[in-house]
Parts: structure tokens; sequence; C-alpha cells
């Protein structure tokens, strides 16, 4: 099956901003304020900075804060809230600012005018991923967990197939990454065997 069409915007087009990543980058401080300080958004194939602004954050509250973002024209204030762990301690999440529904990533697709979640731009958007085909999916699954340990350990991901278990994590953790990348490889396998079957009986169909 071919690829679908490219129709609507693919958010990767866009910004993001990803809570967890804003955290483990120390643009937020659980209890603390933050900022102002500059923050850029890359290009993820090239590392190439395609954004930068300014964000301020304030998380001192013990259940209600917020995130402040300055970029070119724009100017947000987005809400924060925090809500109990099972196990303890507080989980912090925006709230969207169309939706008012909790989300940990916020989007800014291009041609638009302020960050909100997935669902408020609905079918106008979509990931890459959905414009692939299942091997294509698969290679951009590979990838995806290629940099992820590779950003957690360190490496350099255009010298490794699949990196060591990083320092420092699990390795119940790892050993899912790994099931992950198998599962992506067999589906390109499956896929390069059926392309060649095909290709054989093209092949005897020319010769008969």
């Amino acid at each position: 099956m071919m690829p679908r069409p490219c129709q609507r915007v693919r958010l990767e087009s866009g910004l993001k901003l990803d809570l967890n990543r804003l955290a483990r980058n120390e643009f937020v401080y659980p209890g603390a304020v933050g900022g102002p300080v500059g923050i850029t958004w890359t290009d993820s194939r090239s590392g190439c900075e395609v954004a930068s602004g300014i964000i301020s954050s304030d998380l001192t509250g013990p259940y209600e804060g917020w995130l402040w973002v300055r970029l070119g024209d724009l100017r947000q204030n987005i809400h924060m809230v925090a809500r109990p762990h099972h196990f303890g301690g507080h989980q912090w999440f925006f709230i969207c600012p169309d939706t008012t529904r909790r989300a940990m990533v916020l989007w800014l697709p291009p041609g638009a005018d302020h960050f909100a979640s997935r669902q408020t731009w609905g079918r106008q958007v979509a990931y890459t991923s959905q414009f692939a085909s299942p091997a294509q999916r698969a290679l951009l699954g590979k990838a995806k967990v290629n940099s992820r340990l590779c950003s957690i350990g360190g490496f350099d991901p255009d010298e490794w197939h699949l990196p060591p278990k990083p320092k420092g994590m699990r390795w119940d953790t790892y050993n899912r990454a790994v099931e992950k990348f198998d599962r992506y490889e067999e589906i390109l396998y499956r896929g390069g065997r059926r392309a060649a079957e095909r290709q054989l009986k093209w092949l005897e169909k020319q010769s008969s």
C-alpha cells in the first residue's frame, strides 16, 4: 500500500513544548521560579535551529502554576496544575487553553498563533508517521528508539545500530526498548521478504 498523500499539516513541522523535556533540561523547576531563560527549537534531522524564544515559569504553588512563553509576536501564559501520584509526590501538567484538558505536550503547528494540545487541532494536523507506509513507519520507529537511548546515554546515534543500556536506566526499561526495536526490525524483514517474493514471481513470469 502506498503512503497517503500529505493533505494535512504535519505536527512535527511546528514547535512543541514537552513538559518532561523542559524539566530534564531545567527550564522548569517544581517548587521554584524558573527563568526568564532563552529556549531554542531545532530540526530533529538536521540539528539546525528553527526558532528561539524566552520562557519563564512559577511552580511554587502546591497545586497551580504557570509557564510564560515569548516567541516572536506570540505572548502566551499557560496555566499549569499538579496532581498527586499514587506512589507519592506530584506530577505537573499543562492545561490546554482551548480544551482545558491536562496535557504533557503542547503544539504550535505551522500557521497557528498559540500552543495547544493535539486535540485542539483535530484533523487539521497529523503526525508524520500517518503519511508513511508500514516500512517507513518501522524505519521511523527504529530511529526513534535509537535516538532516545543515545540521548539518555550520551551516545552518538550515527555510530550505533542500537546502543547498549544507558547508565542509570533500569534493565526492564531497556529490554522493553530492545523488544520494540526488534518488532520494527521484523516488520522490515517481512516487508523485504514479500518484496523479494514478488520480484521472483515477476521474473518467473517473464521467463515463462
